[in-house]
């Protein structure tokens, strides 16, 4: 797989529609939980998703092919979130925060309910990071985005971004402790 791009050449050059739905098959469930990282709310972070694909379907953007189709998508996606927050905060005034259940199927209930626990703990010490810092662990541990891709989309330089993970991860860190937590034991 190539990461997105023929299918997208696909469906832009040739109008094949199968071509979209495999965008959408295999990039909604990672770009959604990106995208729910910017704005705090899962509900919200898929209604952005569908409105990124739609965008993709309806103006067909060009590809300037200086990055990963990945890295370009999650920028379209970004992009789109952060217009979100700022139509959102000219009404509210302020940011909805994440309040999202993280849900195990594990068959040995004690060790599922570990599990369990320490993603509720590591999902509520991110969601108290700044945003900034939460977006950039999301595409860096998550994501298993490259400096230079995570660069792209969050539209700073590398070493910005290498600075930028190490100051998130030093206040998860803290957070982690704070709430009582052994940062190791992740």
């Amino acid at each position: 797989m190539d990461n997105g791009a023929s299918s997208y050449r696909r469906f832009r050059d040739t109008g094949d529609e199968n071509a979209l739905l495999e965008i959408i098959r295999d990039y909604k469930d990672g770009l959604i939980l990106y995208l729910s990282s910017i704005v705090g709310d899962i509900q919200t972070a898929e209604e952005l998703a569908e409105d990124t694909f739609v965008l993709l379907g309806t103006k067909k953007p060009k590809d300037k092919g200086g990055s990963s189709f990945k890295t370009w998508l999650y920028t379209i996606g970004r992009n789109i979130a952060i217009d979100h927050l700022r139509q959102q905060k000219r009404r509210r005034g302020h940011e909805i925060p994440l309040d999202d259940a993280v849900s195990v199927s594990d068959p040995e209930l004690e060790q599922s309910f570990i599990r369990e626990e320490r993603k509720i703990i590591l999902h509520n010490a991110m969601n108290k990071l700044k945003p900034e810092y939460r977006q950039v662990l999301w595409l860096v541990y998550f994501e298993e985005m490259s400096n230079k891709e995570v660069a792209a989309v969050m539209k700073k330089s590398v070493h910005n971004i290498e600075s930028l993970v190490s100051r998130a991860r030093k206040s998860l860190r803290k957070q982690l402790e704070t709430e009582g937590f052994d940062y190791e034991d992740l």
